[in-house]
């Protein structure tokens, strides 16, 4: 499994956060397990592999930093939506915003244009043109005003 592979499993339980009324740990236990990985092997080809351990703990340290900085996150992203409700914005786009962000902010080791990149390439996967553009859109205007490196 490779670095994207493992952003995207992020992105799928980090949307998953967004409604169900389970704790990240519990979420975490109950997903990264092979038995897990079985069943959804089946819908969908990103489970076909069980994450080794690096990539165990880097989803988990994604999806953790996503649910502990949530509202500062969200704020980001309301910030920059221009002429978007947040409500309007699709869970799908704030969960892929979210972990992107949370990678920029607090993963100095992650590239920030590799962040946005891999960002609007697993948009691409679920989101309409107009929604990836919205993405890539947010996520240059928080770095360029966001971040100084």
């Amino acid at each position: 499994m490779v670095r994207n592979t493992a952003r995207e499993i992020a992105v799928h339980l980090s949307y998953e956060l967004s409604f169900t009324d389970k704790t990240v740990e519990d979420l975490l236990d109950q997903r990264l397990t092979a038995e897990a990985f079985e069943t959804l092997s089946a819908e969908d080809a990103l489970y076909q592999e069980m994450p080794n351990a690096k990539q165990a703990d880097y989803i988990r340290r994604l999806v953790r930093g996503v649910a502990e900085h949530g509202p500062e996150l969200d704020g980001y992203i309301a910030k920059y939506a221009k002429g978007w409700n947040f409500a309007r914005i699709p869970l799908v786009a704030s969960a892929i915003m979210r972990v992107a962000m949370y990678e920029i902010l607090y993963m100095p080791e992650i590239p920030n244009g590799a962040a946005i990149n891999e960002a609007v390439e697993i948009a691409k996967k679920y989101e309409t043109p107009e929604t990836v553009k919205f993405i890539n859109g947010i996520l240059g205007t928080f770095v360029r005003q966001e971040i100084t490196e």
